[in-house]
C-alpha cells in the first residue's frame, strides 16, 4: 500500500460500508424469519405446497424487477436516494405483514419487502465498491454479507425465543400470534436503517457521472485524503470520457468485449442460488423438524445454524483480500457440494415406523386412524408420507407432520446437522460474499450498474425458483434426491469455475477493466 492509501480515513469509509449494507441485515431478517412462521401460516391459512412455496419465494420474485429497475434508477437519481426508499419499503412490509388477515395480504405485504432488498442487494455492493480503494475493497464490499448473515442469525434467534415465550403461556405472546411478532419486529431495525442514511454521502462516481466535481471531491478527501482525492478524480473522469460515447442500453451488456465477464457474472450469480441455500435459509426450521428431533429442537437448531454462518463470513472478511476471490471460491464451492452429498446420505439412510407406544403421545389424532400404520417400516420418507395422507387426509397430516415424524424416523440428525453446516460453512466462505464482490468489479464503471442488475434479476429468479418447488421437491421428491440434486450443482459449478475464473484482488476498477474487457 502506498504512503496517500496510507493516509485514507479508512474508519470512516467503514462505517459508510457498514452503514449502507443495514439493508443486508433487514434482507437475512427477513428471510430467515420466514422458516420460523410458514408453519404457523399454512395450518391458520390452511396453505398448500404451491401457497407455501409462494409465501416464502414472493419477496424473491419482486427483488427480481428491483434489481432490474435499481442500478438504472440509481443512475438517475443516486445511490443514497434509492436507499432510503428501501429502508421506506422495508418498515411497509413489515407493518402489513405483521397484520396480515389473508394468505393474499401476507404474501402481498412481502412482495413490498423483496422490492425493498432487490433494490438493496443491487446497491450496497455497488456503492461500497465505489468509495473503496483497491486495497479494502473485498472485505468492504463483504460488510454486506456480514450484515446478512447477521440478520439471518438474529431472525433464528428471534424465533426461537418467541417460540419459547408462545409456550410459556399467560403472556401476550401466545402460540395464535407468535408469527405476527416474528414478523413484525423487522419494523424496528428499518426506522433505525432509514435514519442512519442520512449520514453517509453521496457516491463519488456518480456525482462525478453528473458532472458534480466539487462534491465528489468534497467526499473523496474525506475518504482519501487531498492528494489521493485529486488522483482518484483524475482516474475517474478519464475513465468515464473514454466511455462517454458509448450506450448503456440493455443491448450493450451484449457487446462482444463484455462477453467473457458477463458469463462470470451470470454463471456466479446462478451458482450461488442453485446449490439450494436459500432452501436451507427460508425453510431451516422445517428441514430440521424432518429429521423427527420437534419443533423446539429445530428453532434451537436454526439458532447453530445463523452462529456458523456469522463465524465463517468474519473468517472470508479477513481473508479475501489476502488469499483472493479464486482460491476462497473454489475451496468454498468444494465444500458445499461435499456437505450436500453428507445431507442427502444422512436423509438416505432413514428409515420410518410408528409403533402403539409412539402413536400415544399423538392426542389430536384418535389411535383408530393408524390402524394400517402400526409397526409397517417405511424405507424413505415419500411413502410414509403418502400412507399418511390417505390414511389421515391432507389436512390432518399437515397439521401433525412435525409430531408424526418425530414419532417415527429413525434417522441420524447429527449427521444431517453435520451436513447443513458445513454448507452454510462452505457457503458463507465462498458464494456468499464473494459473488457481491466480483459483481461490484468485474464490469465497467458506465455500465455497472446495469449489469450488476440484470444479473441480480437472474440470481433472484433463480432463487425464486428453488424456494417456489422446495416444498414440492420434498413432498414428491424426498428430501434426499432434492439435497442429491443440489450437491450435483455445485460439483458442476466447482469444474466450471476451475478452468474460467480470474483473480481480482488488489486492482483498481478501471485496471479491472483493461484487463478483463477486450
Amino acid at each position: 500500500m502506498n504512503q496517500t492509501r496510507q493516509g485514507s480515513n479508512l474508519s470512516y469509509t467503514i462505517f459508510i460500508a457498514a452503514v449502507v449494507s443495514l439493508g443486508g441485515f433487514l434482507f437475512g431478517f427477513d428471510a430467515a424469519i420466514i422458516s420460523g412462521v410458514i408453519g404457523s401460516v399454512e395450518s391458520l391459512f390452511n396453505l398448500n405446497d404451491v401457497q407455501t412455496g409462494w409465501v416464502v419465494s414472493s419477496p424473491s420474485f419482486s427483488a427480481m424487477f428491483a434489481m432490474l429497475a435499481a442500478g438504472t434508477l440509481s443512475n438517475k437519481i443516486g445511490r443514497k436516494n434509492v436507499l432510503l426508499l428501501v429502508a421506506f419499503l422495508y418498515a411497509i412490509s413489515a407493518l402489513f405483514s405483521t397484520y396480515a388477515n389473508s394468505y393474499e395480504m401476507l404474501y402481498i405485504a412481502r412482495m413490498i419487502g423483496g422490492l425493498a432488498f432487490g433494490a438493496a442487494l443491487i446497491l450496497a455492493p455497488m456503492y461500497i465498491a465505489e468509495i473503496s480503494n483497491a486495497e479494502n475493497r473485498g472485505k468492504l464490499v463483504s460488510i454486506q454479507q456480514l450484515n446478512i448473515v447477521i440478520g439471518f442469525s438474529a431472525a433464528y434467534f428471534c424465533g426461537y425465543y418467541l417460540n419459547e415465550l408462545s409456550q410459556s403461556g399467560g403472556g401476550v405472546i401466545n402460540q395464535e400470534n407468535a408469527w405476527r411478532w416474528m414478523l413484525g419486529v423487522e419494523f424496528f431495525p428499518a426506522i433505525i436503517y432509514f435514519f442512519l442514511l442520512f449520514l453517509v454521502p453521496k457516491s463519488p462516481r456518480w456525482l462525478l457521472l453528473k458532472n458534480r466535481t466539487e462534491e465528489a471531491k468534497a467526499v473523496l478527501q474525506k475518504l482519501y485524503g487531498a492528494k489521493q482525492a485529486d488522483i482518484e478524480i483524475n482516474t475517474i473522469q478519464t475513465n468515464l470520457a473514454n466511455n462517454s460515447q458509448q450506450t448503456t442500453s440493455l443491448a450493450s451488456l451484449f457487446h462482444p468485449a463484455l462477453k467473457f465477464v458477463l458469463f462470470i457474472g451470470l454463471s456466479i450469480g446462478i451458482l450461488q442460488q442453485v446449490t439450494g441455500i436459500n432452501a436451507v435459509f427460508f425453510y431451516a426450521t422445517s428441514i430440521f423438524e424432518q429429521t423427527g428431533i420437534g419443533t423446539n429442537a429445530a428453532f434451537a437448531q436454526s439458532v447453530v445454524v445463523g452462529l456458523i454462518n456469522i463465524v465463517f463470513t468474519l473468517l472470508v472478511m479477513v481473508l479475501i483480500d489476502k488469499m483472493g476471490r479464486r482460491p476462497l471460491l473454489l475451496i468454498g464451492i468444494a465444500g458445499v457440494a461435499i456437505s450436500l452429498l453428507v445431507t442427502a446420505y444422512g436423509f438416505h439412510q432413514a428409515t420410518y415406523e410408528l409403533t402403539t407406544e409412539k402413536i400415544a403421545n399423538i392426542e389430536s389424532i384418535p389411535s383408530q386412524a393408524f390402524n394400517e400404520l402400526i409397526n409397517v417400516k417405511y424405507e424413505d420418507d415419500i411413502s410414509f408420507k403418502n400412507a399418511l395422507k390417505a390414511s389421515l387426509g391432507e389436512a390432518t397430516f399437515k397439521q401433525n407432520e412435525t409430531a408424526l415424524i418425530q414419532a417415527a424416523a429413525n434417522i441420524n440428525p447429527y449427521l444431517i446437522l453435520f451436513g447443513i453446516l458445513g454448507f452454510v460453512a462452505s457457503f458463507a466462505f465462498s458464494l456468499g460474499p464473494v459473488m457481491w464482490v466480483m459483481l461490484s468489479e468485474l464490469f465497467p464503471n458506465r455500465i455497472r450498474a446495469l449489469a450488476i442488475g440484470c444479473i441480480g434479476f437472474v440470481n433472484s429468479f433463480s432463487s425464486w425458483l428453488v424456494q417456489q418447488i422446495f416444498p414440492w421437491e420434498l413432498s414428491n421428491l424426498g428430501n434426499a434426491i432434492t439435497f442429491f440434486i443440489y450437491a450435483m450443482l455445485a460439483f458442476g459449478g466447482f469444474f466450471l469455475f476451475l478452468k474460467i475464473l480470474p483473480e481480482t484482488k488488489g486492482k483498481t476498477l478501471e485496471e479491472l477493466e483493461r484487463e478483463l474487457v477486450k
